[in-house]
C-alpha cells in the first residue's frame, strides 16, 4: 500500500516466510502462549511479555488496564503500557476458554494471510474481562501475537442485576408508586442526566440502572422514539436486526431483517417502560452550571406543563446523535425560489408531491431514501451528485456482517469479536475486501451506476464503508434499491457542477443549466455533535471539548463513550451496534468514578 500514508503492513505468509500452517492444533499452541504470557504476567515481566508480541503488533484496550479505549502499537509501546498499569490492575486468573464459539480457531482471512483466535477470561482487581489474541506463525514454528484485546465486561463488586441477580422481591401493590417515584426524584437528584431519548440515551440509562446508577433521561420532544418516528417516512435500517439488537431485550424473532424507523420509535418507547427508564418527555433544559470545586453539575429544567426543577448531578451524557445541528449550503437567491426548500431532517413524504418535481441535493443514505420516495410516488425526481459516493449493496453488508451477526450467534460474544482489532488492522482489511466487494457481489450495480454518469469511490484510503462511517459519519449508501431506479433513469442524476444559485423555479448551475422543481431537499447532514452541547452548557465548557467522532491517532474514535475533556461530561454517539456495546463501557467508567475507584489523575500511561 505505498500509495497511502499508513505505515502498516499485514503479516502475510509471504512476509513472515512460512508457509499455510493448516496441520496445527490451535488449542495446542493457545495453549503454550497463554501459559508463557500468563507467567511473564505473573513475574510482571514486561520485557517478557512485550517479546510475545511481533514487533509491529498491537495491545488495544476497552477500560480494562486503562480505563479508556486505547490502542499500543508495537513492542515498546505495549511494554510502556504495561509498565505504567500492569501492577495498578492487578491482572491475574487469565484461563483459556473453550467454550463453542470462544474455542481456539485457525482462520484463513484471505489465501495468504492465517491467524490463529483465541480468547481469554481475565480478572483485575476491580472486575472481569475478557481478552481476544490474534497469534500469526513465525519460521521456527512458533507464534507470536500480533494484536491483543483487553476488554473489561463487569465491576466485581457492581455487577449487573440482570439474571440470577435480578430483584428477588414480590411487589404486592406497590410498583406504580415505587415507579412514579423513581421516574420523579421528587425527594433526591439523579446522579447521572442523559440528553436525548433515542436509542443512544436509552440504552445508555439502561446500562447506568442496572449497575446501580440514578439516571434520568431528558428529550424535548413529547414521546420516546420520536427521534426515530419524526424522520422522513420511508426510513428504515440499512444495516441487519442481528447487528442492531437492544441490549437486555431482543426483537422478537418475527421482526423483518430491516426493521422501519417507526416501528424501531415503537420499540423504544417500549424498551423505556419494560425496562422501567426514568425519562421525561416534552422537557428542555434551560440553564446549566458547572461546580469544579464540587464536580457537580447544577441543571434547570422546564418540563413543559410541568413546572421547572432544578438538579444537581454528577454526570452529563450527551446521547443527541451523531451530528450536530442541520448543514445546508448557503445558495444565493433562495428567497426568489417559489417552491419548497427544506433540509431532510424536515421532509416527511412524498405524497404531497405528485405530478410535480423534485431535486434531493445530496446523495448518500438519506438522500437515496428520499429520491427514492420521490421516484415511487411518480414525482420527477434529480439528484444533485456535489461529490463521489461510496456505494454498497444491503446485500454485501449483511455478508459482512453475518459472520458473527446472525440469529445463531451471541450478540455479547459478536460485539467483542466486532471491536477485537485496532483500526490499523481493519483498515488494512477492508482496503482488501472493499475493491473485492466492487468486482464481484456489487459489481452490476457499480457498473450500472458508471454507465448514466453516477461517480462512485471506495471510500477514504480506498478502505470501503467502515473508514468512511467511522472516520466522518457519512458519504456512503447502503444500496436498499434505489440504485436501481438510478440505473433505470427514474432517478436522474446531475453532477459535474456547482450549484450558482437559486432561481424562481429551481436550481442554476455553472455550467448554465438550470432544474425546475418544485421541492428541494437539501440531504446535506448535520453539523458538529457538539453544537447541542455548546447551546446546554455554554461557549467555555464547549472550548474544553477538542473533538466529538472520528478517530484519533490511535484510531480509536475521539470524545465518545470515554473521557472528551471535561469532568462529569460525556457523549453517546453511534449506531445501535457501537451504543449497544459501549454504553456498557460508559456506564462502567461512571460507577467506577462514583465508587471511588477511578481517578482519571491516577492513570498516567
Amino acid at each position: 500500500m505505498a500509495t497511502d500514508p499508513f505505515p502498516q503492513r499485514l503479516p502475510t505468509l509471504d512476509r513472515l516466510g512460512v508457509t499455510d500452517p493448516s496441520n496445527v492444533s490451535s488449542s495446542e499452541v493457545a495453549t503454550e502462549w497463554l501459559d508463557t504470557f500468563s507467567a511473564a504476567i505473573t513475574q510482571s515481566d514486561t520485557a517478557a511479555v512485550a517479546d510475545l508480541f511481533l514487533e509491529d503488533g498491537f495491545w488495544k484496550d476497552v477500560v480494562a488496564l486503562t480505563w479508556d479505549f486505547r490502542t499500543f502499537e508495537g513492542r515498546k509501546d505495549i511494554k510502556k503500557l504495561l509498565d505504567a498499569r500492569l501492577a495498578a490492575t492487578g491482572l491475574h486468573e487469565l484461563r483459556l476458554l473453550q467454550e463453542p464459539l470462544k474455542e481456539p480457531v485457525l482462520q484463513k482471512v484471505y489465501h495468504d494471510f492465517v491467524w490463529l483466535r483465541f480468547c481469554f477470561g481475565f480478572t483485575t482487581k476491580h472486575g472481569k474481562g475478557t481478552a481476544v489474541v490474534y497469534l500469526v506463525p513465525l519460521p521456527d514454528s512458533k507464534w507470536k501475537a500480533y494484536t491483543l484485546l483487553t476488554c473489561l465486561d463487569s465491576l466485581t463488586d457492581f455487577p449487573q442485576k440482570v439474571g440470577p441477580l435480578r430483584d428477588r422481591e414480590a411487589e404486592h401493590g406497590g410498583w406504580e408508586e415505587k415507579r412514579r417515584q423513581e421516574t420523579e426524584f421528587p425527594n433526591n437528584d439523579p446522579t447521572v442526566i442523559v440528553i436525548g431519548a433515542g436509542h443512544s440515551g436509552l440504552e445508555t440509562a439502561a446500562r447506568l440502572k442496572y449497575i446501580g446508577v440514578p439516571a434520568l433521561v431528558i428529550d424535548k420532544k413529547p414521546r420516546v422514539g420520536d427521534s426515530w418516528r419524526d424522520r422522513y417516512k420511508t426510513l428504515c435500517l440499512h444495516d441487519t436486526v442481528w447487528y442492531n439488537q437492544t441490549p437486555y431485550l431482543n426483537f422478537p424473532l418475527t421482526w423483518p431483517v430491516y426493521p422501519p424507523a417507526a416501528k424501531l420509535a415503537d420499540w423504544l418507547e417500549g424498551y423505556a417502560n419494560f425496562l422501567e427508564l426514568n425519562v421525561w418527555t416534552a422537557s428542555t433544559i434551560t440553564k446549566t452550571s458547572w461546580n469544579d470545586s464540587t464536580k457537580t453539575w447544577t441543571v434547570e429544567v422546564n418540563r413543559g406543563g410541568k413546572g421547572t426543577r432544578v438538579l444537581t448531578v454528577k454526570h452529563l451524557v450527551f446521547a443527541t446523535g451523531s451530528g450536530g445541528l442541520p448543514k445546508v449550503p448557503d445558495i444565493p437567491g433562495k428567497a426568489s425560489f417559489k417552491g419548497s426548500a427544506v433540509h431532510s431532517s424536515e421532509f416527511k413524504s412524498a405524497t404531497n408531491y405528485i405530478g410535480k418535481k423534485a431535486i434531493v441535493v445530496g446523495c448518500c443514505n438519506s438522500a437515496h431514501d428520499i429520491a427514492q420516495d420521490f421516484c415511487s410516488h411518480g414525482v420527477d425526481i434529480t439528484m444533485y451528485q456535489r461529490s463521489s459516493t461510496f456505494v454498497i449493496s444491503a446485500e454485501s453488508v449483511a455478508a459482512m456482517l453475518g459472520g458473527v451477526y446472525n440469529g445463531d450467534f451471541p450478540t455479547e460474544l459478536a460485539d467483542i469479536y466486532n471491536t477485537s482489532l485496532p483500526w490499523a488492522v481493519v483498515r488494512r482489511l477492508h482496503q482488501r475486501m472493499a475493491p473485492m466487494v466492487a468486482e464481484t457481489a456489487d459489481k452490476a450495480i457499480l457498473d450500472g451506476l458508471a454507465r448514466v454518469g453516477f461517480k462512485t469511490n471506495l471510500g477514504l484510503h480506498g478502505a470501503g464503508i467502515m473508514s468512511l462511517y467511522l472516520e466522518r459519519g457519512g458519504g456512503y449508501y447502503i444500496d436498499t434499491g434505489a440504485s436501481k431506479s438510478i440505473i433505470e433513469g427514474d432517478i436522474k442524476i446531475k453532477n459535474g457542477s456547482a450549484i450558482e444559485s437559486f432561481t424562481q423555479n429551481g436550481l442554476r448551475f455553472t455550467d448554465g443549466t438550470e432544474l425546475q422543481a418544485d421541492i428541494i431537499v437539501f440531504a446535506t447532514g448535520y453539523g458538529d455533535p457538539r453544537d447541542f452541547m455548546r447551546e446546554v452548557c455554554g461557549d467555555e465548557v464547549a472550548s474544553k471539548i477538542t473533538r466529538v467522532w472520528g478517530l484519533d491517532e490511535e484510531g480509536q474514535s475521539a470524545g465518545v463513550w470515554r473521557y472528551c475533556g471535561h469532568d462529569g461530561l460525556w457523549f453517546a454517539n453511534g449506531n445501535l451496534a457501537l451504543s449497544r456495546f459501549h454504553s456498557l463501557h460508559l456506564a462502567i467508567q461512571i460507577k467506577a468514578i462514583e465508587e471511588g475507584i477511578l481517578n482519571k489523575t491516577d492513570v498516567v500511561i
